[in-house]
């Protein structure tokens, strides 16, 4: 689960060219588009560890994996899941350092790029790279180089429930705290809990939903690095003080005892109609279908004041680059893989159809009908480029943690506002470079 994006030169209409341009000049690039790489003399079978946190996606995985071995006898995959909730990075920590590191694992890019930098293969030379959309491919992009495949875009707000907001007279999604909060007694009014707050997961306060209150700085990248150097605060910044009234928003109109909800229950409540809002990303489609199949959801961008222009843009980002560790015996076979990922048929398919991912790859062709309703209001946004980038990958390793528990603190009255931002500052002092 999910960069900022802004040179986003790219077509206005839902489906992309399905048009992969032949790969040439680099062996080891024409070796991975035809699967020679696996393909040794001594016929010797490779295995490629894969080390990955998307819980969704574990079922495709696995048929996929069944279908390249297939195709590619002497390469087998090892498809390992850390996720929903797990600390992945904690544990990808303690693979390597045991001994059983991965030959292909997950990195969101940015800070945790520098973090991993050494251990990091060159994909340059990859027949798939040329084809990344730029707002994709920034966040494993450096120095001209690239260090690993987007698996998708995700956009993360609010989806909410459609049918429930007709029913409760709210003609628009709310652009304003104030819309919001107006929205909110409106569903109250008709019976309904307007907000389902999974607030037990740390990733949902501490990465995603503080995201907006970093994004919405003048200077994102200016503020990030003040606070690194020591020149910045988050202590009396006014935008933050704005989201944490977002915050109390929620808590306010939400579900009793936010603090020990999970997502699997705040998805539950939300596909049954209990709640008519939740903070979640495009990739809560295929969850809710689950559930109930054919539900009319929508997304919005999350409103923390009155500023109906800077709170209509939707946080997208890449939640995972898959990359290739340098190191590993088998890299060769693992980049086989990865090419085959993305331009295999069936692997195009289980992105779009499947797995509801929006592409990364203006190579795969994606239709609203393939990325449903969830993939499809993001894809607007992102065509009508009012997106601001996911900032959690610029942050220190570990602080997204330190982020949450604090936030919690907050959400149980145990911090006021100003405790809040402090907290928060100390959190990052603690944990930067």
């Amino acid at each position: 689960m999910m960069k900022k994006r802004s040179a986003l030169l790219l077509s206005s209409v839902m489906t992309m060219s399905l048009a992969l341009a032949a790969c040439g000049g680099n062996n080891a690039a024409n070796n991975a588009q035809n699967g020679s790489a696996g393909n040794n003399a001594a016929g010797e079978v490779k295995t490629v560890k894969i080390f990955q946190f998307k819980t969704e996606i574990v079922e495709g995985l696995n048929e996929l994996k069944v279908e390249f071995e297939k195709e590619n006898p002497n390469i087998k995959l090892d498809i390992q899941t850390v996720g929903g909730g797990a600390d992945y990075a904690a544990a990808l920590k303690t693979k390597f350092a045991s001994g059983d590191a991965p030959d292909i694992f997950s990195n969101g890019g940015y800070a945790e790029m520098d973090l991993w930098g050494d251990k990091l293969e060159d994909l340059s030379d990859q027949p798939w790279v040329k084809d990344l959309i730029p707002l994709a491919a920034e966040p494993m992009t450096k120095d001209g180089k690239t260090y690993g495949m987007p698996m998708n875009l995700e956009g993360i707000g609010f989806v909410y429930n459609k049918d429930l907001f007709t029913k409760a007279g709210i003609a628009e999604t709310p652009k304003t705290l104030s819309e919001l909060e107006d929205a909110a007694k409106k569903l109250q009014a008709i019976g309904v809990t307007p907000f389902g707050n999974a607030y037990q997961e740390w990733w949902l306060l501490g990465n995603q939903g503080i995201s907006v209150a970093f994004a919405q700085q003048d200077d994102v990248d200016g503020f990030i690095k003040g606070l690194n150097d020591g020149t910045g605060s988050i202590v009396g910044n006014k935008v933050f003080e704005d989201w944490s009234n977002l915050l109390k928003l929620t808590v306010k109109y939400g579900q009793k005892n936010p603090l020990t909800t999970d997502a699997n229950t705040h998805l539950a409540m939300f596909a049954k109609g209990e709640t008519a809002i939740m903070q979640e990303g495009n990739w809560a489609q295929t969850l809710v279908d689950n559930i109930t199949p054919g539900m009319n959801i929508g997304m919005f961008p999350m409103p923390i004041n009155e500023d109906a222009a800077k709170n209509d843009k939707m946080t997208v980002g890449i939640p995972a680059n898959l990359v290739v560790n340098k190191e590993s015996a088998s890299k060769e076979e693992a980049k086989v893989f990865l090419n085959w990922l993305v331009t295999s048929d069936m692997g195009k398919e289980y992105i779009v159809k499947k797995w509801k991912f929006i592409p990364a790859l203006s190579t795969i062709e994606a239709t609203p009908e393939d990325i449903g309703l969830l993939g499809s209001d993001v894809w607007n946004y992102v065509k009508e480029e009012k997106v601001y980038g996911l900032q959690s990958s610029k942050f220190p390793d570990g602080v997204t943690q330190e982020f949450a528990s604090v936030i919690q603190q907050l959400i149980a009255d145990k911090l006021d506002v100003n405790g809040w931002m402090e907290g928060m500052q100390a959190a990052w002092d603690k944990l930067k470079k």
